[in-house]
C-alpha cells in the first residue's frame, strides 16, 4: 500500500521521513496534496504493507492510504 502521512509541522515531517527510511523503508518528502491538508505544505509518502503509525513523529496531522481511487483516512488525530 502507498500510505501519505501529513503534519502539522516540516520538523516532524522530516523526523519521520528520517525514521522510515533507517527501518528500511521506502520513503520520500513531497508537498501535500492540496485535497488532504494545508498545515505544513510537507508530507511523507512512503511504500509499505503496514502504515507503521509507530516510527511516525507524535506531530502527525493524518495518515491517509492512497488509491486510483483516491485517499483513504487511516489516522487522525485533532
Amino acid at each position: 500500500m502507498i500510505c501519505i502521512a501529513t503534519f502539522y509541522t516540516h520538523a516532524s515531517a522530516l523526523l519521520s521521513h528520517r525514521a522510515l527510511k533507517n527501518a528500511g523503508i521506502e520513503a520520500k518528502m513531497a508537498p501535500v496534496p492540496r485535497s488532504l491538508s494545508s498545515s505544513c505544505g510537507t508530507c511523507v509518502s512512503y511504500r509499505s504493507d503496514d502504515p507503521h503509525f509507530d516510527l511516525l513523529d507524535a506531530d502527525v496531522e493524518a495518515v491517509y492510504e492512497a488509491s486510483d481511487d483516491g485517499y483513504r483516512r487511516l489516522l487522525y488525530h485533532e
